[in-house]
């Protein structure tokens, strides 16, 4: 990996760019491709900064992270720059393997078939019956926090309409209910 070091406000140290320079050339073997690094190492009162911008192909990263101590900094950096990495390659092995959800940022939801080509059985869909019967809000919330399930399914009985009732993973309750 080509590194360049470039110091602001700090005296030059051979050190610390022998140290930059061992940190990078774990990432190496991560890389694909050779990759350009270019790291600046400054001081601002008490803060010691350490930014970087990697290029490797379409990979680009910038990274900056600050502490008291430059070596912490420079642990703290490649510590970023490693998560990103991973990240990138973890996306590009989603999207290689056919599955095109990796355009987006959200994950696969599990349980459903993974192309909508696909004819769905019942033997893929789980049919639940329920009996719902006309109640207030007031009293599904009961029923919802008496049951084991996230979600509860009744009879407005002021819309007449069919309504959800459901739970959020902040603890807060959602009402699900037709328009018109």
């Amino acid at each position: 990996m080509q590194t360049i070091v470039t110091f602001k406000k700090i005296d030059t140290s051979s050190a610390l760019k022998s140290y930059v320079q061992k940190k990078l050339d774990k990432f190496d073997k991560m890389l694909d491709s050779p990759a350009e690094a270019h790291v600046v190492l400054s001081v601002e009162k008490i803060r010691h900064i350490a930014e970087i911008t990697l290029t490797c192909d379409r990979l680009k990263i910038n990274a900056r992270e600050n502490s008291e101590n430059m070596y912490s900094s420079i642990d703290a950096l490649m510590d970023k720059v490693k998560i990103q990495i991973k990240r990138n390659k973890e996306k590009i092995r989603r999207h290689m393997s056919g599955n095109k959800q990796s355009i987006k940022d959200e994950p696969m939801q599990p349980g459903f078939p993974q192309n909508s080509s696909d004819n769905l059985t019942t033997d893929q869909i789980n049919i639940e019956t329920i009996d719902y019967k006309p109640m207030d809000i007031e009293d599904a919330v009961i029923e919802l926090d008496s049951g084991k399930q996230s979600f509860f399914v009744f009879n407005n009985a002021r819309t007449q309409q069919v309504n959800v009732l459901y739970k959020h993973n902040n603890g807060k309750l959602g009402l699900i209910q037709p328009k018109g």
